[in-house]
């Protein structure tokens, strides 16, 4: 048996935190580490480093975490309450919201589209909003 520090395998151990494991565990992190090691050196030997400034999407990867399983759950929880309470609204409303809200077309685009003025997309919209706050608030 070897005692290893948790510490030098994994980041999120702050402190020291000696374990006792077998030799072939031992030797399987160690072999790990030294590969994590090496690969950082061929990436520097390379020039493989990345700017995050060339717009390229590799800062937003590099930036965003995987979300956790609980995460996604109430995200999928977060958009059936949503997409449920966008349901509740009359067809009209329902439609100048979802166009000006989530599609992201101006109020001027979809009067045009509709044949109404401006200010009655606005109006329409606005109530379809607040419809939609009372129902999250009742339901939820």
């Amino acid at each position: 048996m070897t005692t290893i520090n948790l510490k030098d395998f994994y980041a999120w151990y702050t402190h020291d935190e000696y374990i006792e494991v077998s030799d072939e565990v031992a030797a399987e992190l160690r072999a790990d580490k030294l590969y994590e090691l090496a690969h950082q050196r061929r990436i520097v030997r390379n020039k493989a480093q990345y700017s995050l400034d060339c717009d390229d999407g590799i800062e937003y990867s590099a930036c965003l975490s995987e979300p956790t399983p609980q995460e996604l759950v109430e995200r999928m929880e977060r958009f059936c309450a949503l997409w449920n309470a966008l349901n509740t609204l009359p067809e009209i409303q329902g439609r100048r919201v979802d166009a000006c809200i989530i599609e992201g077309k101006s109020y001027r685009e979809v009067a045009e589209a509709e044949g109404v003025s401006k200010t009655s997309v606005q109006e329409s919209v606005k109530c379809g909003l607040e419809n939609m706050r009372k129902y999250l608030k009742k339901h939820f």
